[in-house]
């Protein structure tokens, strides 16, 4: 996790993975591009350590996640996937405002989205900036 959720109005970013090591991995990346005022939080593995994707902690990080300046959500993989869209349907309408789902790749969307949030931008555009790296070419 890097930052504060310190009412500063920058979007925060969700990371969650099948593998908590991956999550926190790209969280620490992204954070370091971020910098401080950008909140990432990483939501990874099962609750007994395992690989897997832990849906009660996907929904209560995307409830938390869900007010100031709102947040952008991107994934993994698979079951990682899935509990997102579960915990989407256990939200109310009013949270749902303010959470954006990047269809991104996760590490190359989180970079795109940790840097466009630094910049004070709104939501909508980190999760553009996020959904835009499926194109980065990167040779």
């Amino acid at each position: 996790m890097s930052g504060d959720d310190n009412g500063s109005g920058f979007v925060r970013l969700v990371l969650v993975s099948h593998s908590a090591t991956i999550a926190q991995g790209v969280a620490e990346l992204a954070g370091q591009v971020a910098g401080p005022d950008v909140r990432i939080d990483a939501i990874g593995g099962a609750d007994d350590g395992s690989l897997g994707t832990d849906g009660g902690r996907v929904l209560d990080a995307l409830a938390e996640a869900a007010s100031g300046a709102g947040a952008v959500v991107l994934m993994d993989i698979g079951s990682s996937v899935l509990a997102v869209r579960a915990a989407l349907t256990e939200l109310e309408p009013a949270q749902l405002d303010r959470l954006f789902v990047a269809d991104a790749p996760l590490v190359e969307g989180a970079i795109a989205a940790a840097v466009t949030a630094s910049m004070g931008l709104p939501a909508r555009d980190v999760a553009d900036a996020a959904e835009g790296a499926r194109s980065a070419a990167k040779l």
